[in-house]
């Protein structure tokens, strides 16, 4: 596996790329599991299908679109909708979770009039939907390198704003920090993310790269600097086995890394359940 990483070029950009989405998922995830905002992801990942769709679409009928990488289309929808999602959460202050579902459903209903004015399914589709090794290219592995750069700058410059607003918005807001500005940048941030990890994880499979690490690492974490922490761990871990078990098994890298957070899930949380039996066998003794 080492000889070929070294030989082949699209495996060095795959276990690159996926080094750095296993780092900047589970790095925003965090925040969004805290703030009861996981099913952001999936909306915003159904809307990254529709910008793939369309770009895949024009790349057949429009020449001058021929030559545009389908990512960049992706991230401009995956933002728009970021935007849309807090200005429907604005105007729906009492019911803010309608923002999502009503997204979702427009990504999901804009992307599969797209597909059917492709023609379908194709190949090219099917590796956004759920990764591919081979699809990531030196290009994509430069713009998935900027926006970690961008990604963990943010949340270095603005962890403790960030973390008082996931904890406690009434008293951010009381302190003078810009709530409406910092969220706005932090949603722009998942945005990017989640169109950035759809070459290694898939559009479908994203979100799961988002919040099962961070799901981990509540179980055995003290703190949320540990959970951060965890999560990283754990998402590297599902990345990198989940590449090198796709890469032996000829399978979508999707599936196996979610599989893989799935089961590092199972085990913390068998590890809580078998600490919890320990201490209450030591109480009753």
């Amino acid at each position: 596996m080492l000889q070929a990483i070294f030989q082949y070029e699209f495996l060095q950009n795959a276990f690159l790329t996926g080094i750095l989405i296993g780092i900047i998922a589970p790095l925003l995830g965090a925040f969004i599991v805290v703030r009861r905002l996981s099913l952001i992801a999936d909306a915003l990942s159904h809307v990254t299908l529709s910008g793939i769709a369309a770009s895949l679409y024009l790349s057949k009928t429009v020449p001058g679109f021929s030559g545009l990488n389908p990512l960049y289309f992706g991230m401009a929808f995956s933002v728009m909708g970021s935007l849309f999602i807090e200005r429907l959460r604005m105007v729906y202050k009492h019911y803010q979770e309608l923002a999502i579902p009503i997204i979702l459903s427009g990504g999901i209903g804009i992307g599969v009039i797209f597909i059917s004015l492709a023609d379908g399914f194709n190949t090219d589709l099917f590796s956004y939907l759920f990764g591919s090794v081979s699809a990531v290219s030196r290009g994509d592995l430069y713009l998935i390198a900027g926006i970690s750069v961008l990604v963990i700058g943010v949340i270095f410059l603005l962890y403790k704003e960030l973390f008082l607003l996931s904890f406690d918005e009434d008293h951010a807001k009381a302190s003078g920090i810009p709530a409406k500005a910092i969220h706005f940048i932090f949603m722009i941030m998942v945005a990017l993310v989640i169109a950035a990890s759809m070459r290694i994880v898939g559009i479908l499979l994203v979100s799961s790269l988002m919040t099962l690490p961070v799901a981990a690492s509540i179980r055995v974490a003290n703190g949320f600097k540990q959970t951060i922490g965890y999560s990283l761990l754990f998402g590297e871990i599902s990345v990198i086995v989940g590449l090198v078990s796709a890469f032996y098994l000829n399978l979508a890298p999707g599936g196996t890394i979610v599989m893989t957070a799935i089961l590092i899930l199972l085990l913390t949380i068998l590890i809580k359940k078998l600490r919890s039996s320990g201490h209450s066998s030591k109480g009753e003794v």
